[in-house]
């Protein structure tokens, strides 16, 4: 029972003590005048009767009613119900003075606001102050309080004859009852009669229709938003202009929150003056009235809700966490019936006959029964996670948080977590975590109804029936007796507070009010106390809990089959099959990323445990240990699938002897996991373990039960701990005094025993093994940030103090244990006066145990100390043996292979991913670093995968980034250190060192790595430093001449050149290569020499350091400029004359003022300019130009006759000046006027040169396009720098804008028709940079006109291509692989974009040089984009260069000649290395792979090719591509001797050259579908949607590492001296080939190198001497063609000619059109393909050009010139053996068997390494019979072999026959 009302209070205006405007309430009176015991008078009530403050009214206002909310220190809410009228403040009467206080009060009050306001006297200034009637009360009737206030206030106004005294006495002293669903109906004795009902469970909160308006006021997101901010410890703050209406937010609120407390300040209406606690740091829930709102907007983190307007305002820096999914929408969507349950209904033809609505409290119930259910959904089965600590004398109860987020599968989940971790939370789990109380509403939910959610989940109409019943329970509490509510209050009439009161409210007798209060006290005494006995029971726990959301496990859904494997590999390990069980441990470790079978282990290994103790073989501890940590690496720190909580016993159970006394447990092994340092962890095991003992202290049967009991007892063991505890709490009142102190010790000294025992079990695993290793300790999570944040709950506690004295006392030597033992004890103590503090343990029991810890510790650390030096004496485990890499020939070894584990990147195939390979990573095997590359190679470590070799490597040259990373081995899964290598060559090298690789090496290898990849020189890289050891052993050969000048030297170059143009130009041979790109071999015989080099060349011999003397720089030189001259020949770019005597029928002529390099560094020699200009003016034009790259011709169309220019950017004086100055220079000119003077007539004497131009006026500018046809953005627009966007517009401005499309579209952006450029044209156009040409005014009278266009700066190529090489190369795996995250990384690069721009623009002037208009490109330095942009024009314009010839002259000219700086760019040397490495070349490659995937039929080179030079102008292999132009490489004598020397065979300098000897052998590099048409000039799409992603960038081989070393990738070399050990036995000729480990256009060749191989091998059958590949080929060609005629048909190349338009000829892009197909697929030269459909013949496209052509060993195309037996003489201490030798002239080798019949060559010797046959000597063992005579050797590049003939004839004749074949060749 309680009393209804505890104080009435009268409290009245005042004036404010310090004469402020403002008043402030008194309190009049108060009953009763002495404070209760039980209740204290609140304090400040006077505040919140007037929240907006006191303040007088002109008018009368209506009485106002509203319940405010204070909350005492012991956090007891006090309900004030506060009813306010108002009152005339009556005028002051001087000198009269009344007896009455409240009169003298009154005059006061009247004092202020007549001061303040001079008004007229009388009625018209007439001023009001507010009064109110008060009543507090610790119960929540606001219905009742209205009613008896409005009551007393009525009998005021309506001056009713019944006394207030009365009244009020009989108000103070009703009582009713708190809970129980009783009735009471009341009197205050005035006629009146009122009802109170009281709830049925006190438990469950009243919200009348509260909850109902806060779900109108703020809809459904709002409310849900407001509920996740409470329950998350936010602060809430609501705004409105009732309070009535703040008063009711709040509680519903609070209701919605039910069955959590909420325990932070709750203030539902906030007085005006004390607004400054808005700016508390704690949470809150306060309402505040809207007029404040104001001083409520700077509020940072406050999340406020504007009742009335219906809004909710989250601040940025606030997250407010959603509810876990399915919950969130599932709630949503019940949330939303409820509300509007017409919604359902609104789009049904025939809707049913509306139905009524639930009343406005029936709906609130219904809200509040959704979000009940709600929390029996987040936290169904909590119960299952509740530990008992203690039972007597107070429960102790603990929540396992961490087992309960893993169970319900929400670890990720921040809205659980957070509510798991609050305030309200912890209430909740000690209010209802007691087993033995009152349940309610929430807890029958709980564990019975959950299973019923979840069956109607989704059916909505039983969901809605099941709110329902909720919501009639919920109903029924708070009205029990609906029938009965009749209320008779008086009440004051209609507008009774306008008429004028007869009086003030009177002063009120006290001495009557308090004897009615004093008399029903004594009353009260004398009754017994009516205590209702509560109902206490056993809380149900309901079912286990089960996952919120069945997520499937992904990969690793634990199957009973994994379950199976797991169980067997253990049963292996302890029966001791140890080969068995190493089969199965990978499979095992992968099983291990499942929760089931981490379990699984646990349980299986706890089998093998007897009483604690489990002694093994190092084996078997090995192969635990590792299982052991496989598991724990997964779990996070919480462990909150309790794994590591199952190991833990495990950890000290398992061990194995390692010498007599001293035992090495499992604990030292498995230290390195996170989970060991998190004290929440250890806590949660803690717990769970004292709640184990306690339940069992309760369930030991009594000694004295007789046996027949015994059965009982077992069926007791069932019960939880829970259940048991709930029983001993209903005994306990039972129990005597005695045997209740009995328990609680018997439980304090269980907790006890049980800290000791932790206290020892986190040394184990707290204490490093090995001391030194202190600093992981400090690395783990835990222990560092302990040190500084105390956990403890002990405010003094006393674990700081000893820790320290511990430190301080102990005499420790090794600083280094103390300082890891005195971490340990203080993390330890920590623990120990945490838990023992939260579990009653006594102070003496603590302070014995901070004792003990140090003592534990030290004990621990000295057996340590003895294990870690007998495991040091185990022998260590077998490593596989490391397999050594191929080098070539000159690479040599600088650091021998250390020990190391490739690791997964990224990439998934490798790891066995989306392929469905096998996991051939992570491997296992060694490193090497030589002069040329970075090489892993090894196995992997999963032995299912079987014996595959695996190689990764890359050029050390290519490397861009190197990072030192921290990673678990597979194996073992021990962290280590490791290094992360990333090239440009699209390789990752992602390694974990070994242990057994001390970190000095890995240092080391870093180091030699730097120093082989920056050279300080350039003649520090490998294409310098290979073969170079051979070099100075031979005498250098003496010159002719002595040293003649430079001058000399730029002489010869000119007549040189002259001589070289003077000889007519020689039809091209299709694809043979002329015989100056063979430099190192003499000419063979069956080519001509097509230029004879006019000098005989002195070869010399030259170290690299020694200095090149000038006259073999000279004749170098002259060689120098073939290629361009050749070049500028055949394009007829004119004649070297001396300027008198010019031939001027020539435009241009070639220029040799750049001889010297003295204009230019990084031009040629020799220059193409206009024929009238002098060489003397081009020095000054220069000086216009970035780094004097003045305007030169480097093209000239056959057809237009347009030249294409190119230059450097322009200095802001020169041309652009020249455009800006309109006026006339003025008569002093400086020298730069004169330079762009100079320029001016240079750019004219251009303009004249071309033909159709030379006499034009200069009208035709592009100005005169006509306005229609311009963008709306100038002129030209600009090609943006984002340029995402595609279609090319309908002029050249529109189109370079790339956004106004005025012609119609082109389909997929195609280019337009050639002539769309109107007639009026400008003779020159100049390219240039936006940025450069700002503010330039054309001339209309100029004859050029300049484009301006937006160009990317080569760093964002740089930072581009760092984007793209993560995007295709990984660094780590993706979590869950999803194809878009590529695509969206690809996109992120702009990798993309950048090719479509440069694409763009060389189309561009592609159709501007078509169209008769001569181009210049002249951005940025000259040297990058421009030659990217020239290079690519060339290529698309010119058929030429798009052969295997034409695309090396082009790159050697626009690249080499013109001096694209390959080093600077390349950061080849130490120089370099801060500029990193940008792909300008690489980019450019891209563009032209992307032009011949467009064109497949275009190109006489295969995409292969392409990739080729892609790798190999990174790799420094050759020389081709080093230094920055020919300048430096004269200087360094590069070019002479790349160009000149002829020395006997040896390694390729220059990459052509390579090119040219790899060519003979295979077709590897041609292009099968090349079928040119002469005049074609080819206009691709530049959309990036056309663009494809080069497969160059993802494309890896395992099997042998990147295939553009031909010689390491032809497989494994026959073993020369010795037969392979596989037998004769026939194999099948089938395979596996695996995704990314094999390369797949090897193992399955294209259709036209099957066929060559097959013709190779008929003629060979035949008996007919084999051709070379290439005279096949074109024989076949020329044989289709004429075939093709004599039928009278078109040959399939003609047809393409003809019927194929433009766009269809892009193969790769429409093949699918019409019926065009199939004759394309049967044009692609070659009649045995006919088969191949359209598909068929891309697919070959893109095939058959990486076909790897191995027609060299192939047993069935055997040749046989010569054959015969030999004996031959094995390698080192190997006999002679006889064989049966067979020399093949065709493919140049000598090959050899075990006898004539054999079909499995043994071996071959090829013949182009052979350097010389001479006569031999016998050795040991060699036949002894035979003839010395007959001992010849053949002595190659690799080794010397000897042979025996069978006498001397035919010794002679073998010897003759290889001479022959060699010099055949």
């Amino acid at each position: 029972m309680a009393r209804l009302a505890d104080y009435f209070v009268l409290v009245a205006f005042g004036p404010h003590p310090r004469g402020s405007g403002e008043g402030q309430g008194q309190i009049l009176q108060r009953f009763p005048e002495k404070d209760w015991e039980d209740n204290p008078f609140p304090q400040g009530i006077e505040l919140f009767c007037q929240p907006s403050g006191w303040q007088l009214c002109p008018e009368r206002n209506p009485p106002t009613f509203f319940v405010a909310v204070l909350t005492d220190i012991n956090s007891e809410r006090h309900y004030c119900a506060c009813l306010t009228f108002w009152e005339p403040a009556e005028p002051t009467q001087e000198g009269v003075c009344t007896e009455n206080a409240s009169v003298r009060e009154d005059e006061a009050e009247e004092g202020g606001p007549r001061r303040l306001s001079p008004a007229v006297p009388g009625p018209p200034g007439q001023l009001f102050a507010p009064k109110t009637l008060v009543l507090v009360s610790r119960l929540d009737h606001a219905e009742v309080f209205r009613n008896s206030l409005g009551l007393i206030y009525t009998i005021h106004v309506e001056g009713l004859n019944v006394s207030l005294e009365n009244v009020i006495g009989n108000l103070l002293t009703c009582i009713i009852p708190l809970a129980g669903g009783s009735q009471r109906t009341i009197s205050l004795g005035a006629g009146d009669r009122q009802v109170i009902q009281t709830p049925l469970a006190d438990s469950l909160p009243i919200s009348r229709c509260s909850v109902a308006l806060l779900f109108r006021q703020l809809g459904i997101t709002n409310v849900l938003s407001l509920f996740c901010a409470a329950l998350t410890e936010h602060k809430v703050l609501f705004l409105s202009r009732s309070y009535q209406r703040l008063s009711d937010a709040c509680r519903g609120l609070l209701a919605l929150l039910f069955p959590l407390r909420y325990s932070f300040t709750y203030v539902p209406i906030l007085p005006a003056q004390l607004l400054e606690v808005l700016s508390t740091p704690t949470p809150f829930i306060i309402g505040v009235h809207a007029a404040f709102q104001a001083e409520t907007q700077e509020l940072l983190d406050v999340i406020v809700a504007d009742l009335d307007g219906g809004t909710v305002t989250v601040p940025e820096c606030v997250h407010i966490p959603p509810l876990p999914e399915p919950l969130q929408s599932q709630t949503h969507s019940v949330l939303s019936m409820v509300l509007d349950p017409e919604l359902e209904l609104a789009d049904l033809a025939f809707p049913p006959p509306t139905t009524s609505a639930s009343s406005l409290k029936m709906q609130d119930k219904e809200l509040r029964a959704v979000f009940l259910r709600l929390f029996a959904q987040l936290l169904q089965g909590y119960r299952w996670c509740l530990h008992m600590v203690r039972i007597h004398p107070e429960p102790v109860i603990r929540f396992h948080k961490a087992a309960f987020l893993g169970q319900r599968g929400l670890v990720e989940d921040d809205f659980l977590m957070k509510v798991l971790e609050g305030m309200a939370f912890a209430g909740f789990v000690s209010e209802r975590g007691v087993p033995y109380r009152p349940t309610d509403l929430f807890d029958e939910l709980v564990a019975h109804e959950v299973t019923r959610i979840r069956a109607d989940e989704n059916h909505p109409q039983r969901v809605l029936r099941h709110v329902k019943e909720l919501a009639e329970q919920l109903y029924k509490n708070e009205n029990p007796y609906p029938a009965v509510a009749m209320h008779k209050v008086q009440r004051p009439g209609e507008a009774s507070h306008l008429r004028r009161a007869p009086r003030p409210f009177p002063r009120l007798d006290e001495g009557m009010v308090q004897w009615i209060v004093d008399q029903a006290t004594a009353k009260m005494q004398g009754a017994p106390p009516a205590v209702k006995a509560e109902r206490r029971t056993t809380v149900p726990s309901g079912p286990p809990m089960t996952a919120i959301l069945e997520r499937s496990s992904g990969l690793h859904g634990n199957s009973a089959r994994r379950l199976e494997v797991v169980r067997n590999c253990i049963s292996y390990v302890f029966e001791g099959k140890m080969l068995e069980a190493k089969k199965l441990l990978p499979a095992v470790l992968r099983a291990l990323k499942g929760r089931a079978a981490r379990r699984c282990l646990a349980q299986e290994l706890h089998l093998h445990v007897q009483q604690n103790r489990a002694v093994l073989d190092h084996q078997q501890f090995d192969f635990v240990v590792r299982m052991m940590n496989c598991c724990l690496q997964d779990c996070t720190s919480l462990d909150e699938h309790g794994i590591a909580a199952a190991l833990l016993p495990l950890v000290t159970a398992f061990c194995r002897k390692l010498s007599p006394g001293v035992t090495q447990f499992a604990y030292s092994c498995v230290q390195e996991h996170v989970v060991w340092s998190t004290p929440q962890f250890w806590e949660a095991m803690f717990y769970g373990d004292v709640q184990t003992h306690i339940r069992a202290l309760y369930l030991e049967p009594a000694e004295d039960q007789d046996p027949s009991q015994v059965g009982e007892a077992s069926a007791l063991d069932e019960r939880s701990a829970l259940d048991v505890a709930s029983e001993q709490q209903r005994l306990w009142p039972m129990l005597s005094r005695e045997k209740q102190q009995e328990l609680v010790q018997k439980e304090e000294s269980t907790v006890f025993s049980q800290a000791i025992h932790y206290a020892n079990r986190m040394s184990y695993l707290l204490l490093p093994l090995d001391s030194s290793k202190s600093r992981l300790l400090r690395e783990r999570a835990g222990l560092g940030d302990l040190e500084s944040a105390s956990n403890s709950l002990v405010t003094s506690s006393m674990a700081g103090s000893v820790a320290e004295s511990y430190d301080t006392e102990s005499g420790f030597e090794d600083a280094e244990t103390c300082d890891v033992a005195g971490t340990v004890v203080r993390f330890i103590n920590r623990f120990v006066d945490k838990v023992c503090t939260e579990s009653g343990v006594t102070s003496d029991h603590l302070k014995g145990l901070h004792v003990m810890v140090p003592d534990i510790v030290q004990m621990h650390i000295e057996t340590l100390e003895a294990v870690q030096r007998e495991s040091r004496r185990l022998p260590p485990i077998q490593k596989p043996k490391l397999l050594r890499p191929r080098l070539l020939p000159g690479e040599e070894c600088v650091l021998d292979g250390l020990r190391v584990y490739l690791l997964p990147d990224g990439r998934e195939e490798g790891s066995g991913g989306s392929g469905g390979g096998p996991a051939l990573l992570p491997a296992e095997g060694a490193v090497f670093l030589t002069t040329y590359r970075v090489i892993f190679t090894g196995m992997p470590t999963d032995p299912l995968v079987g014996e595959q070799v695996v190689i990764r490597s890359f050029p050390v040259a290519a490397l861009t980034k190197e990072k030192r990373i921290s990673v678990q081995t597979p194996v073992d899964q021990f962290l280590q250190d490791g290094l992360q290598l990333r090239s440009c060559t699209f390789q990752l090298l992602k390694m974990a060192f070994d242990e057994e690789v001390g970190s000095d090496n890995a240092e080391l290898f870093r180091k030699q790595l730097h120093k082989l990849r920056y050279p300080p020189d350039i003649r520090g890289t490998f294409a310098f430093t290979l073969g170079s050891s051979h070099t100075p052993g031979r005498p250098p050969r003496a010159s002719k001449e002595k040293g003649p000048s430079l001058r000399t030297l730029s002489r010869n170059l000119v007549k040189n050149a002259k001589k070289t143009i003077g000889r007519q130009y020689v039809t091209r041979k299709k694809y043979n290569p002329p015989s100056w790109e063979h430099r190192g071999q003499p000419p063979p015989e069956d080519q001509e020499d097509e230029i004879s080099v006019s000098e005989e060349l002195e070869p010399s011999t030259l170290t690299p350091s020694s200095a090149l003397k000038p006259s073999d720089r000279m004749t170098m030189s002259s060689l120098v400029e073939r290629a361009c001259c050749r070049d500028y020949q055949r394009l007829g770019l004119g004649t070297l004359s001396s300027s008198l005597s010019r031939a001027k029928s020539e435009p241009f002529r070639i220029s040799p003022v750049n001889r010297m390099y003295a204009i230019c560094r990084s031009y040629p020699g020799l220059l193409i300019v206009p024929q009238s200009v002098q060489d003397n003016a081009l020095q000054r034009v220069s000086r216009c130009y970035r780094q004097n790259r003045f305007p030169v011709v480097c093209w000239r169309s056959g057809r237009s006759k347009a030249v294409l220019l190119r230059s450097g950017g322009l200095h802001s004086k020169g041309v652009v000046g020249l455009f800006k100055a309109q006026n006339t220079p003025s008569p002093g000119q400086s020298q730069a006027d004169s330079s762009s003077l100079e320029q001016e007539k240079y750019l004219q004497a251009v303009v004249s040169s071309m033909p159709r131009y030379a006499d034009t006026s200069g009208r035709n500018t592009l100005s005169g396009f006509s306005s229609a046809h311009m963008g709306s953005h100038g002129k030209w627009g600009s090609v943006r720098a984002s340029g995402r966007s595609g279609g090319l517009g309908g002029d050249v401005g529109s189109r370079l804008a790339g956004r106004d499309m005025l012609g119609p579209p082109q389909a997929n952006g195609a280019p337009l028709d050639p002539g769309f450029l109107r007639p009026q044209r400008a003779a020159l156009y100049i390219i240039g940079d936006k940025a450069q040409l700002k503010g330039v005014r054309p001339d209309p009278l100029q004859q050029w006109e300049l484009v301006p266009i937006e160009v990317f700066e080569v760093r964002q190529v740089k930072t581009s291509f760092k984007k793209l090489l993560k995007a295709c190369v990984p660094g780590s795996p993706i979590i869950e692989p999803d194809p878009a995250t590529f695509l969206r990384s690809l996109e992120d690069s702009e990798w993309l974009t950048q090719i479509h721009k440069l694409l763009q623009v060389s189309v561009l002037v592609v159709e501007l040089l078509d169209s008769g208009s001569s181009v210049l490109v002249s951005l940025e330095d000259g040297w990058d984009i421009t030659t990217q942009v020239v290079s690519l024009v060339q290529l698309l314009s010119d058929p030429f260069y798009r052969t295997m010839e034409g695309f090396r002259l082009l790159v050697e000219k626009e690249w080499l000649s013109f001096g694209h700086r390959f080093s600077h760019r390349g950061a080849h040397t130490l120089a370099g290395q801060s500029s990193g490495f940008t792909p300008v070349f690489l980019q450019f490659l891209d563009c032209v792979h992307q032009v011949h995937l467009q064109f497949p039929m275009e190109f006489e080179f295969s995409p292969f090719y392409l990739k080729f030079l892609g790798y190999h102008h990174v790799s420094r292999r050759f020389r081709t591509f080093l230094l920055d132009s020919d300048y430096e490489r004269i200087e360094l004598g590069l070019l002479y001797e790349e160009k000149g020397e002829r020395r006997a065979p040896q390694a390729c300098r220059s990459v052509w050259e390579y090119v040219d000897r790899l060519s003979k052998r295979t077709p590897v590099f041609y292009n099968y579908m090349y079928a040119p048409e002469d005049s074609e000039v080819l206009r691709p799409y530049s959309n990036v949607s056309n663009l494809k992603v080069w497969d160059f960038y993802t494309q890896e081989t395992l099997a042998e590492g990147p295939p553009y070393d031909w010689e390491l990738t032809q497989g494994p070399p026959e073993p020369p001296e010795e037969e392979r050990h596989d037998g004769g036995a026939p194999q099948s000729r089938r395979r596996v080939v695996w995704p990314c480990y094999d390369s797949r256009p090897r193992a399955q060749p294209d259709a036209i190198s099957r066929l060559l191989e097959e013709l190779q091998r008929l003629e060979t059958e035949l008996g007919r001497p084999p051709e070379r590949w290439k005279d096949t080929w074109d024989r076949v060609k020329a044989a289709q063609r004429l075939e093709g005629r004599t039928d009278g048909r078109g040959t399939p190349s003609s047809l393409l000619v003809s019927s194929v338009p433009h766009h269809r000829r892009s193969l790769g892009v429409y093949l699918q059109e019409g019926p065009v197909g199939s004759t394309l697929s049967l044009s692609l030269d070659s009649d045995q393909s006919s088969s191949s459909t359209a598909s068929g013949s891309r697919q070959a496209a893109r095939r058959s050009t990486s076909t790897l052509y191995s027609q060299f060993q192939t047993a069935e195309s055997e040749n046989r010139s010569y054959e015969g037996t030999l004996y031959k003489k094995g390698a080192f201490m190997k006999p002679w053996k006889a064989r049966w030798f067979v020399l093949d002239k065709t493919k140049h080798q000598l090959r050899y068997y075990d006898h004539r019949v054999d079909t499995e060559c043994k071996g071959v010797i090829d013949l182009a390494e052979v350097e010389a046959v001479a006569p031999g000597t016998p050795t040991m063992g060699a036949p002894k019979t035979v003839d010395e005579k007959a001992f010849f050797d053949v002595k190659t590049t690799r080794r010397v072999y000897n042979f025996c003939a069978q006498d001397v004839a035919s010794a002679q004749q073998w010897v003759d026959q290889i001479q022959s074949c060699l010099s055949d060749a």
